[in-house]
């Protein structure tokens, strides 16, 4: 029982970190982060991820201006980050596509959303900070890394040390959102 204390204690503690420290992150702490990302479940069993680590900090740097919103003031904070992990979509195989089009669901978006989230989750169990980008110029991006046309990143993650507090979460209560054997 203790586990899943502890589990909750680690969902409760993640956040979404804005502000990091000038520290980078060990390749021990970065690897089991990409560990469990790469272990996250798939429909299918697809995998359909890339995971781009992006630790050079002159490249990060021209990332990070990318994610920058020029109308709204947005995501200022990504050069402050160390490591981004760029999440690129890959196609799914052959049942898990066949399964988006018979359901109308598209499972390479919720699989890149679960490997996300356990790569988040582990991070935060290793002390260190993340938060999911998801504006950002693609075609800039792309260009940047290489990414073949085909081929979409679909979230970027900051990663580092937290410099900021954590601050309260915020959500709605259990019974605006939970439901039992009915809507």
């Amino acid at each position: 029982m203790e586990e899943k204390t502890d589990f909750l204690k680690l969902v409760n503690d993640r956040q979404s970190d804005r502000k990091y420290h000038d520290k980078p992150v060990e390749q021990e702490k970065l690897a089991r982060c990409l560990e469990a990302a790469r272990l996250a479940p798939s429909a299918c069993n697809s995998q359909p991820w890339t995971f781009i680590v992006v630790n050079d900090k002159e490249l990060k740097n021209r990332i990070a201006e990318h994610t920058t919103g020029k109308l709204v003031p947005i995501n200022n904070f990504t050069k402050q980050a160390p490591v981004h992990i760029v999440i690129v979509m890959e196609n799914p195989n052959i049942t898990s596509k066949f399964g988006e089009i018979v359901k109308d669901k598209k499972y390479t978006l919720m699989d890149v959303g679960i490997a996300a989230s356990q790569f988040c989750l582990q991070a935060a169990s290793e002390g260190l900070g993340t938060c999911m980008i998801g504006w950002f110029d693609e075609k800039k991006v792309k260009d940047l890394l290489s990414i073949p046309k085909d081929k979409r990143p679909m979230l970027i993650i900051t990663l580092g040390y937290p410099a900021g507090k954590k601050r309260k979460k915020i959500r709605k209560k259990p019974e605006e959102v939970i439901r039992y054997n009915s809507y």
